[in-house]
């Protein structure tokens, strides 16, 4: 029996996080043969060559696609689009899968993407019928949904948007966030060991900060990073920083979290690559999250983790009552943080539930893959017909 291709596309760090479940549902499965392409900032030296780690976790990597991500400016990313589709097209042409798997509204998808649409190879999206208002990534979704054959939504409220876009509602999944199947499966570290690898106090208050260029609106990062960094400082906690990621202007915050940290002595920790397992850790002891990081509506209310959200990039997204909207300002920021640590906020999410988990059984990514397996591939999978709601008429 022939095996059905099933090709992965992963561009980071966090999103082979969000992908691995799947990629080890696929692997384990004897109808279906896995194949992964890296690419984005995995093959970057200046985000940690992040490929060694899904090396280092057993998943073969068929094809390597350098884009030259620099993080510099918006005129750099287009160029890396462009080197992508070239050589997205040559490892897909050589590949031949019978489905190409994105997820996310990263902009290197759109060169996946675009080959996979000229060479028609069907397309899979997971977490499309999102909004990130504050974000280009918006816009990025929204076109790769209608790219693509196959979606899993993270929500109810998703699912019936993508529906709203045109998409044939029969092909529309809402089984939940892949992703949040690793708190299932994963064994996270205990705090002592957290604290060793981190080389870093965990007794609190400390927060996890992750702040990703706005790429849509006011896009003056320098006093974004101003109030950030001020509104931290005046807040009095300590804090974990990661990178941003590799959007435009994302170099620029980086090198300014970095210097912070080297010069607050000790108060701040530069920790740009966690890894997936260190990172969820960390939700699990810090006493909140600051910035606006996705991480912070999908991962952080299942360990009922108060979230300091920075500005409108997630504007649009559905969250948990843990996330705390405020202001890119000095003032707003400080006031958000005094409300993540106050008792009575804290006691409020005792019973909270994640709006990402729709099963909580770490089984989302085995439901993606037997659609995968399962769906028919033929013409009638690429000819998608726009399904019209009712009071639509020609």
């Amino acid at each position: 029996m022939k095996r059905r291709k099933i090709c992965v596309v992963t561009t980071s760090r966090a999103e082979f996080g969000l992908l691995s479940g799947l990629m080890k549902a696929i692997k384990a499965d004897r109808a279906l043969r896995l194949q992964v392409i890296a690419s984005g900032m995995h093959l970057e030296a200046g985000f940690g060559q992040t490929w060694r780690e899904i090396r280092d976790q057993g998943v073969t990597i068929d094809r390597k696609v350098r884009m030259h991500l620099a993080g510099t400016s918006a005129i750099a990313n287009v160029n890396s689009i462009s080197i992508g589709l070239k050589g997205f097209g040559k490892a897909l042409s050589e590949l031949k899968p019978d489905i190409l798997v994105l997820l996310g509204d990263r902009f290197e998808l759109f060169s996946a993407a675009i080959a996979a649409l000229m060479l028609q190879i069907p397309i899979a999206h997971i977490h499309g019928g999102e909004s990130t208002e504050g974000a280009i990534d918006d816009a990025v979704r929204h076109a790769l949904t209608k790219m693509a054959s196959l979606h899993f939504p993270a929500t109810e409220f998703y699912r019936r948007r993508i529906i709203q876009m045109g998409e044939e509602p029969s092909r529309v999944w809402n089984f939940g966030a892949p992703g949040l199947d690793q708190l299932r499966h994963a064994t996270l570290m205990g705090r002592s060991q957290l604290e060793s690898e981190l080389e870093f106090s965990l007794k609190d208050p400390v927060a996890i900060v992750t702040y990703h260029p706005v790429t849509r609106g006011d896009n003056d990062v320098d006093a974004q990073v101003d109030h950030l960094l001020s509104g931290i400082r005046a807040s009095g906690i300590r804090a974990i920083f990661t990178m941003a990621n590799a959007d435009a202007q994302g170099a620029k915050i980086n090198v300014r979290l970095q210097a912070e940290c080297a010069s607050s002595g000790g108060r701040f920790k530069w920790a740009p690559h966690l890894g997936h397992r260190r990172y969820l850790s960390c939700l699990k002891h810090v006493s909140m999250m600051v910035g606006n990081s996705s991480s912070g509506l999908t991962e952080a209310p299942s360990f009922r983790l108060p979230v300091v959200n920075v500005g409108d990039r997630q504007k649009g997204r559905v969250r948990a009552r843990n996330v705390i909207d405020v202001s890119c300002t000095r003032d707003g920021i400080k006031k958000g943080i005094a409300k993540a640590l106050s008792s009575r906020f804290r006691a409020s999410l005792r019973t909270m539930r994640n709006p990402y988990a729709r099963y909580s059984d770490g089984r989302t990514s085995e439901r993606i893959k037997n659609v995968l397996g399962d769906t028919e591939i033929s013409a009638a999978l690429l000819k998608k017909h726009f399904h019209d709601l009712g009071g639509v008429s020609r």
